[in-house]
Parts: structure tokens; sequence; C-alpha cells
């Protein structure tokens, strides 16, 4: 109940508005040729904004257990693209916003989710969101 009480207040206070920033930049990239292969991670991390309480980002080979593309040389090379081109400066605005929320008590539930998006706006290629509840994961995490 406080994960749906959280992620309703951060609807409120910018989470849709920050979302629709993450879709658009999805859009730009997926309308360039070139930029296709972030746009789904732009897309991810879109859907990961808007509901971010109750889920986490997580390595996607550490998850499956099964390496592909994305968690290969290729998506490592793709991280730094990415970073060179948007992740740095997409972190840093999520530290800035994150230290704002900071300065009030009520705000630090936000801090928290902001802070808790940086290592997917960094590295977005081979990672996957999944729900911190086990009866809601699509699949289990090999051990």
């Amino acid at each position: 109940m406080l994960r749906l009480l959280l992620n309703i207040l951060w609807l409120i206070f910018g989470g849709f508005q920050m979302a629709m920033g993450w879709w658009l930049a999805a859009l730009f990239f997926a309308f360039s040729i070139v930029g296709l292969p972030w746009a789904r991670g732009a897309f991810n991390i879109g859907l990961y904004t808007l509901w971010p309480f109750g889920s986490e980002a997580v390595r996607r080979d550490e998850y499956t257990g099964e390496e592909d593309i994305g968690t290969g040389p290729l998506g490592f090379i793709g991280n730094v693209i990415w970073f060179a081109l948007a992740g740095w400066w997409l972190a840093l605005g999520h530290i800035l916003i994150a230290i704002f929320w900071t300065l009030t008590v009520i705000g630090l539930p936000f801090a928290y989710a902001h802070l808790k998006l940086i290592p997917i706006t960094l590295f977005p290629i081979g990672m996957m969101v999944v729900s911190r509840e086990p009866a809601l994961r699509p699949y289990a995490p090999r051990t």
C-alpha cells in the first residue's frame, strides 16, 4: 500500500513529466536510424521512471544467467556511446533533482527514487527492470 501511495505521489510531483521526457527521447532515437539501439533503452527507462517504487534495475545477464548481445562486447560499446551522448548529463540531472528533494523531509523517498534511476540512466543496455515482489516477476532469477 505504501508503494502505491509513493508511486501516485511520484506521478503527481514530476514522475509523469519525467517519463514523457524519456519517451520523447526514445522517439527521437527511433526516428534517427543511428539511434535505434538506444530507443528501447530510453523507452524502458521511461517505464521505470513512471512507476519506480516496487521495482529495481538489474543486469540482465546476472538476473537470467544468460549472456546476450546487450550484455556482451557490443552492449559495452553501446553503453559507452550512450554515456558520452546522453547518460552522464541525464544522471547529473537526477542527482541535482535528488539534492533538491532532500531539502524537505517529505521529499526523501523521491530523492531515493532519483538516485535509484542513476545506474540504468548511465548504462541502460544490458539492464532490465524487475519487480521486487517475487510473485510479479516474469521469471525467476538464476542462482
